[in-house]
C-alpha cells in the first residue's frame, strides 16, 4: 500500500511511518502535496534476525520530483501502466518467466527481490540466475534485483536491458522494449477491411479500427477505442482504454493512457500522454533537434540530458491543448493545465508553479 505524506507530518510522526514501512507499506513523501521521494523497505528484511536492520535497509530512493514526472503526480511508479499493464505486473512477469514467485510468494525454493521502480528484462533475470553473481545492477550501479535479503555491492553484474525508471523518458524506453517484443497479434475488436496492418497488434474488446488506418510496427490498443478514420500509427505505441485517435493523426512511439483523445490533424511522436488528455485539432509535437544532438529536459531548474535523439513531450492527466498548439521537444505539461489556440510551448507548463 502506498501512502502520501507531507514533510511536516512525516517529521512529527516519523516512528509511526517507519513502522508502516516495516510492515510493507511504501511512503510517498511530498512537498506541498507534490511527491519528491519514496521511503521503502527491502521486502525480505521484514523477518529481521539482527538489531538495527531497519536503519540499514530503509532508504530514500531517487527523488520523484514534481518537475520531472508530471504524469506521475497522480500515481506511483509501480502503478504506472506500460502497454496497459502496471509496472508491478511486468516485474512479476519477468520473475514468472524464470519460474520464480518473487517477493509476493514463497512457492519456489528461493525468491528474487527487486527495486520497486526497476524495469526487469526476463533475459537479464535469467542471466543472474544462471550465474554465481548476487546482484543485478543498472549501468549507473543502482541495484535492480538481488538474491536474498539485500543487494551485495561486492557481487554484481550490469544488466543489458533492465534499468531503473527515474525520469518520464524512462517510461518510453520500457514501453519500447515491451511493445517491440510482441511476436503475435491478438485482435478482439473490429478491423475495417480497408485498414492496413504491417506489424503485430493487440486490440482490445469493443475497439474499432476504421477505414484508411495504416498501422506500421507493433502497437497495443486497449478496449473501447476508436482509431481513425485515415490515421497513421507507428511502433512502438501503446494506447489505453476508451481513447480516440482520429482523422489525419500520426502517432509514433508513444505511451498514451486511457480516455485520451488526439482527434484531428495532429502529430505526436516519442511522447507520454496521461489520462483524459485532449489535444485540440492541429496540435503538433516536435521531437527532433536541428543539430541532431540528444534532447535535454528541465528537472528542478537543471537541464538533464535524456540520451534520446528523438523525444517529444510529457503530458500529465486532464491536460487540454488549444487548436494548432505547437510543443517544443522535451517540454512537459502538468496535470490540469491547458494551452491557448496557436500557442507555442517553449517552456514547461506547470500551472501555478511558473515555467520549468
Amino acid at each position: 500500500m502506498t501512502t502520501s505524506v507531507n514533510i511536516g507530518e512525516l517529521k512529527n510522526r516519523l516512528s509511526g511511518f517507519l513502522e508502516r514501512v516495516e510492515n510493507g507499506d511504501e511512503i510517498l513523501v511530498c512537498k506541498r502535496n507534490v511527491p519528491f521521494a519514496t521511503i521503502t523497505c527491502l521486502p525480505q528484511r521484514k523477518n529481521r534476525s539482527q538489531p538495527g536492520w531497519a536503519a540499514s535497509t530503509l532508504r530514500i530512493l531517487h527523488p520523484i520530483e514534481g518537475p520531472s514526472m508530471p504524469p506521475l503526480l497522480t500515481r506511483a511508479i509501480p502503478d504506472f501502466p506500460i502497454g496497459n499493464r502496471p509496472l508491478r505486473e511486468h516485474q512479476r512477469a519477468a520473475l514468472e518467466a524464470n519460474h520464480l514467485a518473487g517477493p509476493a510468494g514463497h512457492d519456489s525454493p528461493w525468491t528474487l527481490d527487486f527495486h520497486p521502480h526497476a524495469w526487469l528484462d526476463p533475459q537479464d533475470v535469467a542471466d543472474l540466475l544462471k550465474s554465481e553473481i548476487h546482484t543485478l545492477i543498472s549501468a549507473d550501479g543502482t541495484p535492480l534485483a538481488w538474491r536474498g535479503a539485500s543487494p551485495d555491492p561486492a557481487s554484481t553484474f550490469t544488466a543489458a536491458r533492465s534499468f531503473l525508471i527515474v525520469h518520464p523518458w524512462d517510461l518510453l524506453r520500457a514501453n519500447e522494449q515491451h511493445v517491440g517484443s510482441l511476436v503475435f497479434s491478438d485482435i478482439n475488436g473490429d478491423v475495417h477491411p480497408s485498414a492496413v496492418i504491417e506489424g503485430v497488434i493487440r486490440l482490445g474488446a469493443g475497439s474499432r479500427i476504421l477505414p484508411g488506418v495504416f498501422i506500421e510496427g507493433n502497437v497495443i490498443i486497449g478496449e473501447n477505442c476508436k482509431i481513425g478514420p485515415n490515421c497513421y500509427l507507428r511502433g512502438s505505441t501503446s494506447i489505453g482504454d476508451r481513447c480516440h485517435i482520429g482523422q489525419s493523426v500520426e502517432i509514433k512511439n508513444c505511451l498514451i493512457l486511457s480516455k485520451t483523445n488526439v482527434g484531428h490533424l495532429s502529430y505526436v511522436g516519442d511522447s507520454v500522454l496521461g489520462e483524459q488528455v485532449n489535444f485540440g485539432a492541429g496540435t503538433t509535437v516536435s521531437n527532433l533537434r536541428h543539430d541532431g544532438k540528444t534532447h535535454r529536459s528541465m528537472v528542478n531548474g537543471t537541464l538533464i540530458d535524456t540520451g534520446r535523439r528523438k523525444f517529444g513531450t510529457i503530458v500529465g492527466d486532464h491536460v487540454h491543448t488549444g487548436i494548432n498548439t505547437s510543443i517544443y521537444p522535451g517540454r512537459k505539461l502538468w496535470p490540469h493545465t491547458s494551452t491557448l489556440p496557436a500557442e507555442v510551448v517553449r517552456h514547461d507548463v506547470t500551472g501555478t508553479q511558473g515555467p520549468g
